[in-house]
């Protein structure tokens, strides 16, 4: 592990001048993401400033909404009984994310931060611009089965793993930041990049912007976060879907799709949700909305797979949230939210 200074910050404002004068310096809360790749070799800051005691930890009411403290763990999060009966997807999502233990220290501003799963990433060896601008993509060439169908480059094919981060993009969630200029808004669709030539890039925050809530604007209809995985439990996804559907009688009347682990960042499918604005939902509609979702996708060599599945999944998605198909499970649980069981696990009888 290259070593590193550590500093427990004891505001915001202290965290954020901190990192803001040191280009080596970098945030650290939960730690699930970051210690992985400090020991990987892969992340090497020279200072790390914890903000995990910082008073961030609050979900309270908000312009008719939620505001998420940026340190509320994931486990909080989901178990929130606001949380689960207003915006089930994101229960759902947190839930299929990983395991108690993570869930317990990972915190809801790091968890969409975390780096890809690209295996080329988070190996040194490997050419990669995302770790190492200008040395190449070796996944371009190589086995690069869970990589994205969208929004790709020549630079880089990478996605982005978070689960929670598609349910928040789908849901019109916000971002709120502390930066060296000052607080800011972010809309949450827009905090992720794509790549172009600039991959090593996750997110528009500038260097020594903190992200102190995230808020969820008020909705009261039918959220639903669903994941296909390699195995049953404490998996990335291979492709998700996140969908938010405001209803008008019988018709719907606002659709959101976010879909995930097809692209650098949560991929809103704006085409399809334009279709089902207005419509009465129907098996018929959703598949053509999923065609539209896909029709624009560009497979690699190895994961052409992922657009029949996530053609699938998508309606799937949009059956169980407009109520044609009943959910596996509870609403606002894992078993909700995974294809196929959990664990080993039946889930029970509603």
């Amino acid at each position: 592990m290259h070593p590193f200074q550590y500093q427990r910050a004891d505001s915001a404002e202290q965290a954020v001048a901190t990192v803001t004068k040191n280009p080596a310096a970098t945030f650290i809360a939960g730690g699930t993401s970051h210690v992985d790749l400090l020991k990987e070799g892969v992340y090497r800051p020279g200072l790390l400033v914890d903000v995990s005691a910082l008073p961030l930890r609050q979900i309270t009411a908000h312009e008719g909404g939620l505001r998420i403290g940026a340190g509320v763990s994931n486990t909080a999060a989901a178990a929130s009984a606001e949380v689960r009966q207003r915006y089930p997807a994101v229960s759902e999502a947190l839930l299929a994310g990983a395991s108690v233990q993570i869930r317990n220290v990972a915190s809801m501003a790091g968890n969409p931060l975390q780096r890809t799963r690209c295996p080329y990433f988070r190996d040194p060896t490997q050419a990669c611009n995302k770790r190492e601008p200008g040395s190449g993509c070796a996944a371009l060439e190589g086995y690069n089965h869970v990589h994205a169908l969208f929004g790709a480059s020549a630079a880089c094919v990478a996605t982005h793993p978070s689960d929670v981060a598609v349910a928040l993009a789908a849901l019109d969630a916000r971002v709120q930041t502390l930066g060296p200029k000052g607080p800011r808004t972010i809309a949450f669709p827009e905090l992720h990049r794509l790549p172009g030539t600039t991959p090593h890039l996750d997110t528009i925050l500038e260097h020594g912007e903190l992200i102190t809530s995230i808020d969820l604007p008020a909705f009261t209809g039918r959220s639903h976060y669903l994941k296909v995985r390699e195995r049953a439990s404490y998996a990335y996804a291979l492709v998700s879907c996140a969908v938010a559907l405001e209803m008008d009688g019988p018709n719907i009347r606002r659709a959101r799709v976010a879909l995930g682990s097809v692209a650098h960042k949560p991929w809103r499918a704006t085409s399809a949700e334009a279709m089902l604005a207005g419509q009465r939902p129907t098996e018929q509609l959703f598949r053509a909305a999923a065609d539209a979702a896909f029709a624009e996708a560009k497979p690699l060599k190895h994961n052409a797979y992922k657009v029949p599945m996530g053609r699938q999944l998508m309606v799937r998605a949009l059956l169980e949230t407009s109520s044609l198909q009943p959910l596996q499970g509870p609403a606002g649980t894992a078993f909700a939210a995974s294809v196929g069981g959990v664990a080993g696990q039946v889930a029970s009888p509603r």
